[in-house]
């Protein structure tokens, strides 16, 4: 066999049963290969961001890797954004990079360019093939990268004449580094800031916002009086009536600090130490309050749900976790706006859903509407880089075929990856969109005032505007086969997505609200 279909069937051998993909020249052999290995699903996506972006959903959801297929440098500069998110995320996802054949390349033909420096910022592993005898193991070792704890974006870079040329053979399945365990004097560490009577904050990030984790944590919240926390964007959050709730640390770098001030312990499972996300003028970077001790339990290389069942047991024999208790707020009328969208999303929200959350300003309102719906997932903007919200609702719903998806998505951030749309109309993925269409970058006139800037005037204002001309989704949705509609009030916005959530296949909804002031 060539080398295309060696590395495709031990791809398929290692669990890499999906690839998401925007081929070109270089990687017809792998595209090939597929007829030959029916067990990997190809999924083709209209731009190198979605592929990406879908592979992050996919492997949020299932814990295993997708494959992104890639063509040359500029198709993985065209992914490089949501390959961004996913590697904040911790992510397992291998992304395989055409190349330009081994012999061709010291012809500096239009397409060559530097792969391998283009994706070390956004990989935890790069490896570029040399020999078709090679390229199998390579794969092998490929899928044991990304699957190390706690997950990350492992890149192959395939010359194409490694994957034409005979001879290859398939490679059996490598191990990967499993998570850390946490050693015992970093647990009692912990357990004495627990246990001084001064304030105690949890923070989670990574594993720690999944069931096991959340409700060690809660035990020892409910046995301590400590306060749970979890990263602003975490990767998947496990939340709803039944699980131990747990609030979100605010983006705005003022209202974090307030979440935390008087804290004199922060004890990470998981998660960084809190950092505004952008510098301000004469405002701390460093949320940390002064006098406040850092205690790293376990980051993400270590068992993080393991390591707070441990240290529940030192800090909390006994205690049962609080969960949340069912509540639906009631179904709003009158005016479509964010927090009205909000109520009507907290409403009819089904059991089961995974959300991709990119809502951005309009998703204020979102985190308390919610809470006490029935157990869902919640998949946020890890690494703050837009256009990540629609690509990541189609690899969750290949992911969990059995599951509703629902994306939120704000008007300007859907436009970087709108074509995504297609790939949900072509896979028929059970995904319900809702842009919030309040034709503005509002997240950016909020950041224009708080950096300080100069007096804005028209010319700047102009370049935060999104309404010259209007954005038309529903024409959008319609012109690549996703039924559409627009709701401009709160009771036609029930109604739209009521029917979306109750009929198979993809919808989109674009909910008309005014801009968050």
């Amino acid at each position: 066999m060539n080398g295309a279909q060696a590395l495709m069937r031990t791809l398929a051998d290692a669990g890499v049963r999906t690839c998401f993909t925007n081929p070109g020249t270089s990687e017809m052999h792998f595209v090939a290969a597929l007829d030959a290995v029916p067990q990997m699903r190809g999924v083709l996506c209209l731009f190198e961001g979605v592929a990406t972006g879908a592979a992050d959903g996919y492997g949020r959801m299932t814990g295993r890797p997708a494959a992104a297929l890639l063509h040359l440098g500029p198709g993985l500069a065209n992914g490089l954004a949501n390959l961004h998110n996913a590697r904040r995320a911790g992510t397992p996802l291998v992304a395989v990079v055409g190349d330009h054949a081994t012999s061709h390349k010291r012809f500096d033909a239009p397409l060559e360019s530097d792969i391998d420096s283009l994706a070390r910022p956004v990989s935890s592993w790069v490896r570029r093939s040399l020999r078709t005898a090679d390229v199998a193991a390579d794969a092998a070792a490929a899928v044991a990268a990304a699957t190390a704890a706690p997950g990350g974006v492992a890149t192959l870079i395939l010359p194409a004449d490694v994957s034409w040329g005979g001879g290859a053979e398939p490679a059996p399945p490598a191990g990967a580094r499993p998570p850390s365990a946490v050693p015992d004097p970093v647990l009692r560490s912990a357990a004495r800031a627990l246990g001084s009577g001064e304030p105690c904050v949890i923070m989670l990030g990574g594993a720690g916002t999944r069931r096991p984790a959340l409700e060690a944590a809660s035990r020892i919240a409910q046995a301590t009086g400590a306060r749970l926390l979890c990263e602003t964007f975490p990767a998947r959050l496990e939340r709803g009536a039944g699980l131990p709730a747990v609030d979100r640390l605010a983006y705005l770098a003022e209202f974090a600090a307030g979440q935390l001030d008087g804290t004199r312990h922060l004890i990470l499972a998981g998660a960084r130490a809190p950092v505004s996300f952008f510098a301000y003028p004469e405002r701390p970077g460093w949320l940390v309050p002064d006098g406040c001790e850092v205690h790293p339990l376990a980051d993400g290389g270590d068992d993080v749900p393991g390591a707070l069942e441990a240290l529940a047991a030192l800090a909390a024999a006994g205690t049962k976790p609080l969960a949340a208790g069912p509540g639906r707020p009631p179904l709003p009328d009158g005016d479509l706006t964010a927090e009205s969208a909000a109520a009507v999303i907290g409403a009819l929200l089904p059991e089961g859903a995974i959300v991709c959350d990119e809502a951005n300003t309009s998703g204020l309102w979102l985190p308390a509407a919610t809470a006490g719906a029935p157990p869902h997932d919640w998949l946020t903007l890890t690494g703050g880089a837009i256009g990540q919200g629609l690509p990541l609702a189609a690899g969750a719903a290949v992911a969990c075929p059995g599951r509703p998806v629902i994306a939120l998505e704000a008007d300007g951030s859907a436009m970087y990856t709108i074509s995504a749309l297609w790939t949900h109309a072509r896979e028929n993925l059970d995904i319900t969109t809702v842009i919030f269409s309040n034709r503005c970058y509002a997240i950016l006139r909020m950041e224009l005032d708080r950096v300080g800037a100069a007096a804005a005037g028209q010319a700047a204002r102009g370049l935060l505007d999104l309404s010259r001309p209007a954005l038309d989704f529903t024409a959008m949705a319609a012109g690549m086969g996703v039924p559409a509609s627009r709701a401009t009030t709160a009771g036609e916005f029930a109604a739209q997505l009521r029917r979306a959530l109750a009929e198979p296949g993809p919808h989109l909804i674009e909910a008309v609200v005014p801009a968050v002031a």
